[in-house]
């Protein structure tokens, strides 16, 4: 997920009506349909409970059209610029190209491979809650899909960031376990700081990292695999080598592609150095990485 506080846009409910709170800039801001189906959508999620099925959505064929298209560019893309880990992923995992999978959809697909499951968020989750959940296999996903006007760009993440960017790589066992791994970093960490290190860590990584294949540099953060602009983008980043400290404490600006960016010289790599650190982090160990940066 991104920086939820920054992105995602609020949901509120006063008496018994939820409405979401589009930016004045957001492309559907201006559309009456295109509101209610947000706020009910929303509403759907709000409603969920653990243990009842999952929400369907019935989506319109104008939404449908968007996941179409948005498909169609993403996959191939992805042939070029993403790793063979995530290609292979994305090809055994068969997300359908023709509608937009329900969640319950996306579970019956990722079961086989890594028993990842998704359950509905409104929007913004708490970010103790939505780490610590990836240790038990469990994803906060929404459920919205962007504006049909800019099928190609979301000024939030929707249901393309959230499958088509995670669920790839959740079908990964390898990536797997580096979500898995996050998550138990979360549950070990009680300060506000360490959590907040640790979601750094994660948003260089398992959102925004990318590796290098055969000395190419490749993406295999969701959040460039969802992107159909930034993904074309990241090579001409900053690509810095793997740094942990730095990692946890950089400061980054969501409304942006993002211009420094942590590169690893190959999956076992990242593995090594990032799936590393998730599995031995604490308050104990992000208080002795902050104190390696050096104070501005």
């Amino acid at each position: 997920m991104f920086e939820e506080g920054q992105l995602y846009a609020p949901v509120t409910r006063q008496d018994g009506e939820v409405t979401v709170h589009l930016s004045a800039d957001h492309p559907g801001v201006a559309d009456p349909e295109y509101r209610a189906r947000r706020n009910a959508i929303a509403e759907a999620a709000l409603d969920w409970r653990a243990g009842e099925p999952l929400p369907l959505i019935d989506y319109t064929d104008e939404e449908h059209e968007v996941w179409q298209v948005v498909c169609r560019e993403l996959w191939a893309k992805h042939q070029r610029l993403a790793p063979r880990e995530v290609v292979g992923a994305g090809e055994q995992l068969g997300l359908p190209t023709d509608h937009i999978p329900q969640l319950t959809e996306v579970n019956e697909l990722l079961a086989p491979h890594t028993g990842f499951r998704y359950q509905p968020a409104a929007g913004l989750v708490p970010l103790a809650e939505f780490y610590g959940s990836l240790a038990d296999g469990a994803f906060w996903s929404t459920q919205y899909i962007r504006h049909a006007s800019f099928p190609l760009y979301t000024p939030e993440p929707d249901v393309i960031h959230e499958v088509i960017g995670h669920a790839t790589t959740l079908a990964s066992p390898r990536l797997a376990a580096l979500y898995r791994a996050a998550g138990g970093a979360a549950r070990r960490c009680s300060s506000p700081e360490a959590l907040e290190f640790v979601s750094k860590v994660f948003w260089f990584s398992l959102e925004f990292g990318t590796l290098r294949e055969n000395g190419n540099p490749k993406a295999y953060g969701a959040g460039l695999l969802s992107s159909y602009g930034e993904i074309e983008e990241f090579v001409g980043a900053d690509l810095r080598p793997l740094d942990i400290p730095l990692m946890g404490t950089m400061t980054y600006d969501i409304t942006h592609y993002q211009p420094v960016l942590f590169c690893g010289e190959s999956l076992e790599h990242v593995e090594d150095v990032v799936g590393g650190f998730f599995e031995g982090a604490d308050d104990a160990l992000v208080e002795r990485l902050m104190a390696l940066i050096p104070a501005s």
